[in-house]
């Protein structure tokens, strides 16, 4: 997800698809979806208004800058999002909006800013998918029990990394930094839906902000520990990423998740892998990128491990495509292993970031495939 656009609690709404792409131009509405023409000034949205339920929108790049596509509720609330669409591409986002009401849609050509916005209505209600089908609803009643597993150990193993830092051992904090961060990167698109609290936990140090928001949390830390040293206000930002590890903690007990949601997350992972990972821009100080690689391919398996049922109900051939290319993944990043952790992105070569991008590309593909599924 970029982080430059504000984003907060998804209870009600799906994170995006990306279901597919091809070549520019107007997409067709045979199929009752909105045609979105992007370029690099301008987001038009073919159709400003659809009923409660099932939305899917078209949205074809035509400009020169990579952009990406919002809807959005009251709040900057992500309803869904389709994001890295490059030059001349089109790629589909499904989401599931079942309340009525004023929502905004955004184009972000270049990947910054707050986009190019413009209203859009939702008309009645919709009855939400879980309520209508008792699979779909252990399926998100599964993966809630796995997120909260991951806060569970997610809030402990974070004290200990802050701890550590106050206690002013960077060896050990040094250590622990990776291993606290894989249970936040398994769970990434559930913690980025609270937009007021990523910003501070998880912003890079050259993420656009709102006024008086100051470069925070994890990656603040990783500067102090391995480029500057720890600093004198080192213990505060520790003690803040503590404090809003609770509030997260508090705020995904009572989080409402659908099925779309869970789909679009397992590929927004993979999104992540892929753009944040591969390139080693995540963790740009460090260097431990590939312990979010692995984290974040635990949590799309994990998704889509929930709506596997569903999944094997209607599509018979989607859910052993999976399982493949999750296996070769894996495979691949076994290769890497450095003791019980992973080697430094500073030691990969580029044909080792060319593997990992076209595993992860051939996964990505049958995963976007899955909020279509689970939608029918």
């Amino acid at each position: 997800m970029s982080r430059s656009l504000p984003v907060c609690a998804a209870s009600v709404g799906a994170l995006a698809l990306l279901a597919g792409c091809g070549g520019g131009g107007a997409p067709a509405q045979s199929d009752g979806s909105i045609a979105v023409n992007a370029s690099d000034s301008a987001c038009e949205v073919t159709k400003q208004d659809a009923p409660a339920g099932k939305i899917t929108f078209q949205v074809a790049n035509k400009g020169s800058k990579v952009t990406e596509f919002y809807l959005l509720g009251v709040g900057d609330r992500i309803m869904g999002e389709v994001e890295n669409i490059g030059p001349g591409l089109t790629r589909r986002l499904i989401v599931e909006v079942p309340d009525g009401g004023t929502y905004t849609t955004a184009c972000k050509p270049g990947m910054v800013g707050d986009g190019i916005r413009a209203p859009f209505t939702v008309t009645g209600q919709a009855t939400r998918s879980v309520d209508d089908n008792a699979r779909l609803a252990e399926a998100t009643a599964g993966y809630k029990r796995y997120v909260t597993s991951q806060i569970e150990a997610l809030v402990p193993k974070t004290e200990e990394f802050v701890n550590t830092v106050k206690a002013g051992n960077v060896d050990a904090a040094k250590a622990q930094f990776p291993i606290a961060r894989t249970y936040w990167e398994r769970i990434e698109p559930v913690a980025e839906s609270f937009g007021d609290l990523d910003p501070k936990m998880d912003g890079r140090e050259d993420d656009e902000r709102e006024p008086g928001v100051g470069f925070t949390g994890y990656h603040r830390l990783e500067k102090d520990l391995w480029v500057d040293g720890l600093k004198a206000d080192s213990g505060a930002i520790a003690d803040q990423l503590l404090a809003d590890m609770k509030d997260l903690q508090n705020r995904v007990a009572t989080i409402e998740l659908t099925p779309v949601q869970l789909a679009n997350g397992a590929k927004e992972l993979l999104d992540e892998v892929a753009t944040g990972k591969i390139t080693g821009e995540e963790d740009r100080y460090s260097h431990t990128d590939l312990w979010d690689f692995k984290a974040n391919v635990e949590g799309s398996q994990a998704a889509i491990a929930a709506l596997r049922p569903v999944i094997d109900e209607r599509d018979k051939n989607l859910g052993p495509t999976l399982d493949q290319r999750f296996a070769d993944v894996e495979k691949l990043l076994e290769g890497y292993r450095d003791g019980d952790g992973f080697k430094l992105y500073t030691q990969l070569t580029p044909e080792d970031t060319k593997k990992m991008s076209t595993a992860v590309d051939a996964l990505g593909e049958p995963v976007s495939q899955v909020a279509a599924v689970v939608t029918k």
